[in-house]
C-alpha cells in the first residue's frame, strides 16, 4: 500500500522508529503537523509550550515550567508534573489519569473535560481552575488549594470532611461538611458531622442546631431513638455551665453536659466519621 504523502514529511530517521511508535506518533498528531516521538523533538514541543494532543505517557517533567502551555488533548497518563507550574495551562481534554501533580501550581488551569482517575493532585494549587462538575471525584485532591465544592460529589465532600476532622482540621471539616449537605440536603449524618465539627471548635449553638435538626430527619425516616438522642444531645451542648471555663472542643477540654452530650450520641458520632460509600 503506498504511503500518505503525511507520512512522507516525517523529519529524521523515520525508519530507525519502531512501526508501532511511529503510527502512534501519526496518529496523535493529526490533523496538525506530525511530531516525531524522540527525546529531542519532546524537548523542542515542550520549550515551546505546544504540545497539543501528542503522547506524552509516562514523561518526566517533575517542576516543569509549563505556564500557559497549550496542552489540549495531551496523553499525559502516568507522567511525573510534580511541583511543575501549569497556571493558565489549557489541558482540555488531556488524559491525566494516574498522573503525579503533587504540589503543582494549577492556578487558572482549564481542564474542562480532562480524565482524572487517579491523578493524585494532593497539596497543588487549583485556585481558579476551571474543572467539570464532579470532575475530581476518582482523584486524589486531599489538600489541595482552591477546591470548590462543585467538583465532587456528596461522597467525596463528606469522606474530605472525615479525613480533616481525623487530622484535627475541624474548620476545614466543618467546610466539607457543609459542601456535603448542599449536594444532599437529606443526609442526617452529614449533619451529625457538622455538628461535631463545630461543637469540637466550641460553637455550641450551631452544633446544637445541626444535630437537632439531624434528629428531625432521623424522625422523619422513622428512627425516633435516634432522633431522641440527638434532641437531648442539642439540650445538653447549650445547657448552662455545660462548657469549661476557657475551653473549646470535646473530649479531655470540654466538662459537665457538652461531654455529656458526646457521650449522648457517640454511635452515632463514630458511624458520622467514617467514609461514605463512593
Amino acid at each position: 500500500m503506498p504511503r500518505s504523502p503525511r507520512s512522507r514529511r516525517w523529519p529524521g530517521p523515520a525508519t530507525a522508529l519502531p512501526a508501532a511508535l511511529m503510527a502512534a506518533s501519526v496518529q496523535a498528531s493529526m490533523p496538525g503537523p506530525a511530531l516525531a516521538l524522540t527525546p529531542e523533538a519532546l524537548v523542542r514541543t515542550l520549550e515551546q509550550r505546544r504540545c497539543e494532543r501528542c503522547q506524552l505517557q509516562d514523561a518526566d517533567l517533575v517542576q516543569a515550567d509549563l505556564r500557559e502551555a497549550r496542552l489540549r488533548g495531551a496523553q499525559l497518563q502516568r507522567a511525573n508534573l510534580s511541583g511543575a507550574r501549569l497556571d493558565g495551562a489549557d489541558l482540555r481534554g488531556a488524559n491525566l489519569s494516574h498522573t503525579s501533580l503533587v504540589g503543582a501550581s494549577l492556578r487558572g488551569a482549564d481542564l474542562r473535560g480532562s480524565l482524572l482517575i487517579g491523578t493524585d493532585l494532593r497539596d497543588c494549587d487549583l485556585s481558579e481552575a476551571q474543572l467539570d462538575a464532579a470532575a475530581l471525584n476518582r482523584s486524589h485532591w486531599q489538600q489541595a488549594r482552591g477546591v470548590t465544592t462543585g467538583s465532587q460529589g456528596y461522597a467525596e465532600l463528606h469522606n474530605a470532611g472525615v479525613h480533616a476532622a481525623q487530622a484535627g482540621r475541624h474548620a476545614e471539616a466543618e467546610r466539607w461538611f457543609s459542601g456535603a449537605i448542599q449536594q444532599l440536603p437529606n443526609a442526617a449524618i452529614s449533619w451529625v458531622a457538622r455538628g461535631m465539627s463545630r461543637a469540637e471548635q466550641g460553637q455550641f449553638s450551631l452544633a446544637a442546631q445541626d444535630l437537632r435538626y439531624a434528629g428531625r430527619l432521623y424522625g422523619a425516616m422513622g428512627d425516633q431513638e435516634q432522633a431522641k438522642a440527638l434532641d437531648q444531645a442539642a439540650t445538653l451542648l447549650v445547657a448552662p455551665n455545660a462548657r469549661s471555663k476557657g475551653g473549646n472542643g470535646l473530649g479531655s477540654q470540654l466538662l459537665g453536659g457538652a461531654m455529656a452530650a458526646f457521650k449522648v450520641i457517640a454511635p452515632l458520632a463514630a458511624k458520622a466519621m467514617l467514609p461514605a460509600p463512593l
